[in-house]
């Protein structure tokens, strides 16, 4: 897949998958609208943003300057090529 280049394709992307966590969001707090439920779902959010953060800054910046990832199954090659190597 190759990158996306057009500015307004980028914020529409973004949009959309704001859209898309906000509309989950409010049809699983409809399901189940409990304090327990919108506590966990807010820490589940939370947790994939810090997953997410760190796959991305933390190894590229800290652990690996030489390494660019392009997505999430690009990360997780990088970690079966990492494991395969020790």
């Amino acid at each position: 897949m190759k990158d996306i280049k057009s500015q307004r394709v980028i914020w529409l992307k973004g949009a959309l998958f704001l859209m898309l966590g906000l509309g989950s969001a409010v049809l699983l707090l409809a399901e189940a609208p409990t304090l327990k439920v919108a506590l966990l779902l807010a820490l589940t959010v939370w947790g994939f943003c810090r997953a997410y953060y760190f796959a991305f800054y933390v190894i590229e910046h800290y652990v690996d300057p030489g390494y660019r990832f392009s997505g999430l199954f690009s990360f997780a090659g990088y970690l079966l090529r990492k494991k395969a190597q020790e």
